[in-house]
């Protein structure tokens, strides 16, 4: 009896005092090849576009260039793959990308019944609605009758049908492959209105030849966050994407930004800021990361604020809102930092 319960607490002390969890098998392939795999959209202004030099700009590039910089030390370790609405899931499942950021609907199903893990929410929009100005819509409810633009294979079509039958309306729905074979549609008369996220409608009444030509309706018909979403079956990577959304959450809580965070690093004595730059303790043991990668996701990357002010703050015009730090009244936070 004394030897089973000897056996019984050395067992408890080995799994209480056990060294880091080994790196799964995606970890290990990414750590390999040197750079992050990243699956981005087609082009969607303020998210994931690239500029006249080729170089990918935007919300969702940045959160990509966040976890190499974790990763890697180096944000540029990344490889960027256009994907669309269609084959979005079948380049994660397959490997051709590890990751996967890109106005994407975070859903039961798609967390449930694909293969992936949903690993954060890092978004909070909207699905709206895109007119005419000369149509005289004033309200969503008006469009009784309408046909909509939306995009084929993703959720947009389903909000839309709900979205209908509660208000009793008529409306037919033709669906896209992208964003911009969608306003082009529009713009030939195609359909009445275009049904998508906040963040995609946005972009469309940006490229339209006279943006004033086009309404964004008051009306949210359906709420939509977006994240990051990674293949099953590796957790400490899963863990290592969310928590590089994380430390841009956490920084700017912090009051650290990418222009003073190496000052910052070499004169503070606040706990919490020296525990999150990696200067007391280092919270990255288990992924293989050295002390300082938080630190080097916001020295080369910045702070939520500073992604979203480059992103669709500073080329849609879009209001932060919900995509506010919990501090002033939005809905994001990071967990705890030790």
């Amino acid at each position: 009896m004394r030897s089973l319960i000897s056996a019984a607490m050395l067992g408890l002390a080995g799994m209480l005092f056990s060294g880091p969890a080994q790196a799964g098998p995606t970890l290990d392939a990414i750590k390999a090849r040197g750079h992050v795999r990243c699956g981005v959209s087609t082009g969607v202004a303020g998210m994931s576009q690239p500029d006249s030099q080729g170089t990918w700009r935007g919300f969702d590039a940045d959160i990509c260039r966040a976890v190499a910089a974790a990763l890697f030390a180096d944000a540029e370790k990344v490889r960027f793959i256009p994907t669309t609405a269609q084959n979005r899931f079948t380049a994660l499942q397959s490997g051709e990308v590890d990751m996967l950021t890109r106005t994407t609907a975070l859903t039961l199903a798609r967390d449930s019944q694909l293969g992936m893990t949903i690993t954060v929410a890092h978004f909070y929009t909207g699905q709206g609605v895109l007119v005419r100005r000369s149509a005289n819509i004033a309200r969503a409810e008006q469009l009784d009758g309408a046909t909509f633009c939306a995009t084929q294979g993703s959720e947009i079509e389903r909000n839309l049908v709900d979205w209908a039958k509660q208000k009793n309306l008529r409306i037919t729905t033709i669906p896209f492959d992208t964003p911009p074979t969608i306003l082009q549609a529009f713009l030939a008369g195609r359909c009445d209105a275009i049904s998508n996220d906040m963040i995609n409608l946005s972009a469309n009444r940006a490229a339209a030849p006279d943006p004033n030509a086009l309404v964004l309706l008051p009306d949210i018909i359906f709420k939509e966050p977006h994240g990051v979403l990674v293949r099953n079956g590796d957790a400490e990577w899963a863990a290592l994407t969310r928590w590089a959304v994380f430390a841009l959450i956490q920084a700017e809580e912090l009051g650290l930004t990418q222009g003073n965070v190496a000052q910052i690093r070499a004169s503070t004595q606040d706990p919490k800021i020296r525990r999150f730059l990696g200067l007391t303790e280092n919270v990255g043991t288990g992924w293989g990361l050295p002390a300082s990668w938080a630190f080097e996701v916001v020295r080369q990357v910045g702070n939520y604020g500073e992604v979203f002010q480059r992103g669709p703050g500073g080329t849609l015009g879009m209001e932060r809102g919900q995509n506010r730090i919990w501090t002033e009244g939005g809905l994001l936070m990071s967990w705890l930092w030790q």
